[in-house]
């Protein structure tokens, strides 16, 4: 299957109206299908997610429940999707070799929803603002439209995509943006817990001093932290340092909890978890080994709070965790951290 061009894909109705970031995005998700002529398309599709089909090229006969129709790749009615159900759709069949191209609804609808909200917040933050405080914020388009913090893949799965979009908007109203130098500290362990940062662009350091220095993770673009003493209310638990010159967009505590924690982390009761145990959930463990082996959960997983960036892949995303700890400070820490890696993951509530 060959990509689809951007010229090609621009002619496509709702999709002329993303964002040239988000056009571009998208066009590397798609390919194009050539389908043999006899050949139904609609049967062809094995992906369960909804799908809209557009008919780049040929000729593709469909029977409708109020006779029969001929599409012509290419012509006006074409550059939008074909909507089976809408056109009482009962079979189709390729009358010579046709090309087209698929693409998932719920990703088409996410992108088109960030754009709009993009180009109202941008709208309305030039009305706000002069000329010369214009020139000193960062553009907040180019945050929501394009690659680095607010690409697809963190759109699509993780925070963003578990957020009310009312939520989405009020955050970018709150954004700063925050330049930063190559060496410098943003968080410091032991401090209190003030901010929550996303990475627009540049590269970060996390590490935590114990007995020994120990380097936890690498950071870039669309990545976050912060998040941790900010859903515990503790104390910073690791030091983040700039590699490089970057730019961070800062959310302080009291938008956080409000924006941010409050829709994202949700409580199950005991009998609630242990139901949803049986059909599958597991439960995960996130206090230290020694608190662990005292007494757990029946089958539960080990991972610490600290060490659960680290362990994070070894976890299945189609798998769904139910996380305590000891009060639910760790456990809230540990939702927030895998919802942002894209796993399902709710709280063992703590009375």
């Amino acid at each position: 299957m060959a990509s689809v061009d951007l010229t090609r894909l621009s002619k496509l109705e709702p999709i002329s109206t993303l964002s040239p970031g988000r056009l571009s995005e998208l066009a590397s998700l798609c390919f194009i299908e050539k389908v043999s002529k006899g050949i139904d398309p609609f049967r062809m599709n094995v992906v369960k997610s909804a799908q809209a089909m557009y008919l780049l090229d040929g000729e593709l006969g469909l029977q409708l429940n109020g006779g029969n129709k001929i599409l012509k790749g290419g012509s006006e009615e074409t550059r939008h999707p074909i909507d089976a159900i809408q056109m009482g759709l009962q079979a189709a069949i390729a009358l010579t070799e046709i090309e087209i191209v698929r693409i998932d609804l719920d990703l088409l609808d996410i992108m088109m929803t960030w754009d709009q909200l993009a180009t109202i917040e941008d709208s309305e933050r030039h009305q706000e603002l002069s000329n010369s405080s214009l020139e000193k914020n960062h553009n907040i388009t180019s945050w929501m439209s394009g690659k680095s913090a607010f690409g697809v893949e963190k759109i699509q799965c993780g925070v963003f995509s578990r957020l009310p979009s009312a939520n989405i908007e009020e955050m970018f109203r709150r954004l700063t943006p925050v330049k930063v130098k190559a060496g410098e500290v943003v968080i410091r362990q032991g401090a209190e817990g003030d901010y929550y940062y996303l990475i627009e662009h540049g590269k970060a350091e996390v590490t935590r001093v114990s007995e020994t220095s120990e380097k936890l993770a690498d950071l870039g673009s669309g990545d976050a932290f912060g998040e941790e003493a900010l859903v515990s209310n503790n104390k910073r638990n690791a030091t983040v340092t700039m590699k490089s010159d970057g730019l961070l967009l800062r959310l302080n505590k009291t938008d956080f909890i409000e924006l941010l924690k409050a829709p994202l982390i949700n409580e199950l009761s005991i009998e609630d978890a242990n139901n949803r145990i049986l059909y599958g959930a597991v439960w995960l463990d996130v206090r230290l080994p020694s608190e662990y082996r005292f007494g757990h959960q029946p089958n539960a997983i080990n991972i610490p709070l600290k060490q659960l960036r680290l362990s994070i892949n070894n976890l299945n995303k189609e798998t769904e965790y139910i996380v305590y700890c000891q009060t639910g400070r760790r456990s809230s820490a540990a939702v927030f951290i895998l919802i942002q890696h894209g796993f399902k993951a709710f709280c063992l509530a703590y009375a």
